[in-house]
C-alpha cells in the first residue's frame, strides 16, 4: 500500500518542518547570541586548527554541542538540548550542570552559564563581544535579545538534523581536503568545505566584528563551500547556499540545477530556498543536486584536479 497524499504532508511538515524568517527572528535572534557564548567558551580553552574548526558546534540527535572541551586535566561540553530545553554541562569527572533553556535575555544566559561553570571549577574568561553582526552588544549587557519559542527552536534543530545528514553524504564523496560538517556560530550556518589544495589570493576581509587576520585564514586556500543558513538581510527566508573563493570566471553565469536555484549578486553565492527543498517530493535529491551542480560549476571553471580529489572518478 502507497503512502497518501496526508501522510506525505505529514512526514514533510516532521522531517522538513517550516519556519518562516518573519515567525522566528526574535528567538533566532537571542539563540544566535547564546550559540556564540559557548563557541567562545570553545575557542579560548581549545587549540587552534586551521581555519578556525577549532571553534564550531555540532548537530545531535537532540540539538547542538560543543564537543568534548579540554580544561586542564579535564574535558566538558555543553549541549544545547532543542526536546527537552535545557542547556547542559558535562564534566569529565562525572559532574553535571545546567538550566532550562527559557525566555531570558542575552545577559541572564550568560550569567547561569558562567555560575554553572564555576559550580563544577570549569574557570574561564571570554571575549564578550559578538562576532559577524553589525550592531554587537556585549554579553553581559545584551538585555535586549531575550526570546525563546521552544516550538521554534526545535523546528530549527530538526532542519539542521536533516541539513546534517545530507550534507554528510555529499562530504563523503570527496577525498580531497574537506571539513566537518559543522555550524559557524558567527553567522549561525551549517557548512561544509572542500578544498582544492592550491593556495587562494588574499581574502580582503571586512566581516562586520572579525579580524580580517582570522577571515584570511579562514580562506587561506581555494575553497567551495556550501551549508544551510536561517536567512537574513537580501535573503529573508531559510536557504541553502553554495559558494567559491577566490569565484572564478563565469561562475555567476553557471547553468545549475534544480531550477528554484539562483545567483545571488549580493551575496555572491547560489541560493536555494529552503522551501523549494521541503516542498519537493524528494528533499534529499534536490539538495544533492544543488550542492553537486553548484561544486561542479566552481571545481570546472576553477580548474579543479577532480580525478584525484572525487570519489569514484
Amino acid at each position: 500500500m502507497g503512502i497518501s497524499q496526508t501522510e506525505l504532508v505529514d512526514w514533510r511538515e516532521k522531517a522538513w518542518p517550516s519556519l518562516p524568517l518573519d515567525s522566528w527572528s526574535d528567538t533566532y535572534a537571542t539563540l544566535h547570541m547564546w550559540t556564540q557564548i559557548a563557541g567562545k567558551i570553545r575557542l579560548t580553552l581549545s587549540p587552534w586548527c586551521n581555519h578556525s574548526w577549532q571553534v564550531t558546534l555540532y548537530v545531535t540527535s537532540r540539538g547542538l554541542t560543543t564537543s568534548p572541551i579540554p580544561h586542564d586535566l579535564r574535558t566538558f561540553r555543553i549541549d544545547f538540548d532543542f526536546v527537552s530545553h535545557r542547556l547542559i554541562l558535562q564534566a569529565s569527572d562525572g559532574r553535571v550542570g545546567g538550566f532550562p533553556l527559557e525566555p531570558q535575555s542575552v545577559a541572564a544566559f550568560y550569567g547561569r552559564l558562567m555560575e554553572e561553570m564555576e559550580k563544577l571549577d570549569l574557570h574561564v574568561e571570554i571575549h564578550r563581544k559578538p562576532n559577524e553582526v553589525a550592531e554587537p552588544i556585549r554579553f553581559d549587557q545584551d538585555e535586549s535579545h531575550r526570546m525563546y519559542d521552544p516550538d521554534h527552536a526545535n523546528r530549527f534543530w530538526r532542519i539542521l538534523s536533516q541539513s546534517d545528514r545530507v550534507l554528510k553524504e555529499f562530504r563523503g564523496r570527496f577525498i580531497g581536503k574537506c571539513s566537518p560538517v559543522h555550524l559557524f556560530w558567527g553567522a549561525l550556518d551549517l557548512a561544509v568545505t572542500r578544498f582544492s589544495g592550491r593556495r587562494a589570493p588574499e581574502h580582503p576581509g571586512g566581516v562586520p566584528n572579525l579580524p580580517d587576520r582570522v577571515t584570511r585564514e579562514a580562506y587561506s586556500h581555494e575553497v567551495s563551500s556550501c551549508g544551510f543558513w536561517p536567512g537574513g538581510g537580501p535573503i529573508p527566508y531559510a536557504a541553502f547556499y553554495s559558494y567559491a573563493y577566490p569565484e572564478p570566471a563565469g561562475f555567476s553565469a553557471a547553468a545549475v540545477k534544480p531550477a528554484a536555484a539562483f545567483y545571488s549578486p549580493d551575496l555572491r553565492e547560489f541560493i536555494l530556498p529552503y522551501d523549494a527543498v521541503r516542498q519537493s517530493d524528494s528533499p534529499d535529491e534536490m539538495l544533492l543536486t544543488f550542492l553537486e551542480a553548484t561544486y561542479e560549476a566552481a571545481a570546472n571553471l576553477a580548474q579543479w584536479d577532480q580525478k584525484t580529489l572525487e570519489s569514484g572518478r
